[in-house]
C-alpha cells in the first residue's frame, strides 16, 4: 500500500527523467559485461573461464539529509546487467517512518520490488547476517555516510562489499584559464552532500584561489543547504597553489580523489597524467553533478585515497569467475616428474603423491 501510494505522488515527468537515467546508465555499463571463454589445446587440454552472477545483492540508497533515487539505478543497472538474481534495496526512512516517493519511483523503473525500511550501520548489519525478516546477501554495494562506511568495512569478509565508498570529495585541478564561477559551485555541489565531504582546488594561479573564495561566499547565499556547505568548506576543504600543472596532477594522484575535474585549457591531452582518481570530469562543460546522474558513468566510488586500488561500481562488481581445466592422462605424464618435485620442495608430499598415485600402475 506504501508503495502505491507513494509512486502515485510521482508525476510522469519524472519517471521520464528516471528512465532517461537508466538509459544511459545502460548505455555504458553494457560494455563492461564479463565474459566466459575457453581454449582447446592440439594435446586435448581443455581451459577456460567461466562468468556467472552472484545471486543476492543489497543495494544501500542513503536517505538521511537528502534522498538519492540516483543511487538506485546507479547501484541497479550494473546488477541487472550481470544478471543477479535477487536484488534488494535497505535505505532509511523519513521522518514519518515512509519511504521516499522517489526512492520508490527509481526503485519502480528498474524493476526491484523488494525494500527493507532500515539504514546506517545497523542496515549493514542486517544484510551481512541476515535477520528472521531480511535475508543474508552475497554482496553490498552503495555509497553512505562514516557510519555506512565503517560497516561495511567490518562486515567484509562475512559479506563481500564493492569499495570504501564515503563520505564525498571532489578535487578540481585548474590553471589560470579556468572559470572561478565553475570551480566554486562544483566544490559546493560536493560539499552539500556532507558536513564531512571533501572540496579540494589544486591551481597553478594564486588569483584563482582569491576569486572562488569570493565566489563561494556570493553562491552560497542562495542555496538550500548552506549551513552543510560552509560546514564542509570550512573543515575539509581547501585550496593548493603549486608550480606548474604537473605538480597539480601529482598531487591529485597521490590523494586519490573519488571525483576529479580537470579544468584548463587541455584537459584530454592531460588525461593520461592521471593515475588515481574514481571518475574523472574533463573540460568546463562536464561537471560532477553530470557524472552523479547522467553522463552514464557510475556515481558510486572509492573515497578515502582508495581510488589507488579500487574502482567505480560496475558490472564486474556482481560477476564472479570460475576457472576450470581437463588434462588428459597422457598430457599429465608429461608434467608428472616436475609437479612432483615442485610439490616436495615445499614439503607438500602428499600433493606429490596425488600425482604419482595416478601412474603406480605403468
Amino acid at each position: 500500500m506504501e508503495r502505491e501510494t507513494g509512486l502515485e505522488q510521482i508525476d510522469e515527468d519524472y519517471f521520464r527523467i528516471l528512465r532517461r537515467t537508466k538509459s544511459q546508465i545502460e548505455e555504458f555499463h553494457k560494455h563492461q559485461l564479463g565474459n566466459s571463454w575457453n581454449i582447446f589445446k592440439e594435446n586435448g587440454v581443455i581451459m577456460g573461464q567461466i562468468a556467472r552472477p552472484l545471486e543476492c545483492v543489497a543495494l544501500y540508497v542513503p536517505g538521511g539529509t537528502a534522498a538519492y533515487p540516483s543511487t538506485v539505478i546507479m547501484n541497479a543497472v550494473p546488477a541487472l546487467l550481470a544478471g543477479v538474481k535477487e536484488i534488494i534495496i535497505i535505505t532509511p526512512v523519513k521522518a514519518d517512518g515512509k519511504v521516499n516517493p522517489n526512492i520508490l519511483a527509481a526503485a519502480e523503473v528498474c524493476g526491484i520490488e523488494t525494500i527493507y525500511k532500515v539504514g546506517g550501520a545497523q542496515g549493514v548489519a542486517a544484510v551481512a547476517y541476515g535477520t528472521k525478516s531480511i535475508p543474508k546477501v552475497d554482496k553490498i554495494v552503495g555509497p553512505g555516510n562514516i557510519f555506512v562506511a565503517t560497516a561495511k568495512k567490518i562486515c567484509y569478509g562475512v559479506v563481500d562489499i564493492d569499495m570504501i565508498a564515503g563520505p564525498s570529495e571532489v578535487l578540481v585541478i585548474a590553471d589560470k584559464t579556468a572559470n572561478p564561477k565553475y570551480i566554486a559551485a562544483d566544490l559546493m555541489a560536493q560539499a552539500e552532500h556532507d558536513k564531512l565531504a571533501s572540496a579540494i582546488l589544486v591551481t597553478t594561479s594564486e588569483k584563482l584561489v582569491q576569486q572562488v573564495d569570493e565566489e563561494l561566499n556570493r553562491q552560497v547565499q542562495n542555496l538550500e543547504r548552506r549551513e552543510i556547505i560552509e560546514s564542509s568548506i570550512r573543515n575539509y576543504g581547501g585550496a593548493i597553489v603549486v608550480k606548474n600543472i604537473d605538480e597539480a596532477f601529482d598531487v591529485s594522484n597521490q590523494l586519490a580523489p573519488e571525483h576529479l575535474e580537470v579544468l584548463t585549457s587541455e584537459p584530454l591531452t592531460q588525461l593520461p597524467k592521471i593515475k588515481n582518481a574514481g571518475s574523472i570530469f574533463l573540460g568546463e562543460y562536464t561537471p560532477e553533478p553530470l557524472g552523479d546522474y547522467m553522463s552514464g558513468s557510475n556515481h558510486v566510488l572509492p573515497t578515502g585515497g582508495t581510488a589507488k586500488f579500487y574502482s567505480g561500481l560496475g558490472v564486474y562488481n556482481f560477476i564472479k569467475y570460475s576457472t576450470y581445466s581437463y588434462y588428459p592422462k597422457e598430457v599429465l605424464a608429461d608434467f608428472k616428474e616436475d609437479v612432483e618435485t615442485f610439490a616436495k620442495s615445499e614439503g607438500l608430499t602428499a600433493h606429490a603423491n596425488s600425482i604419482s598415485v595416478r601412474f603406480d600402475e605403468m
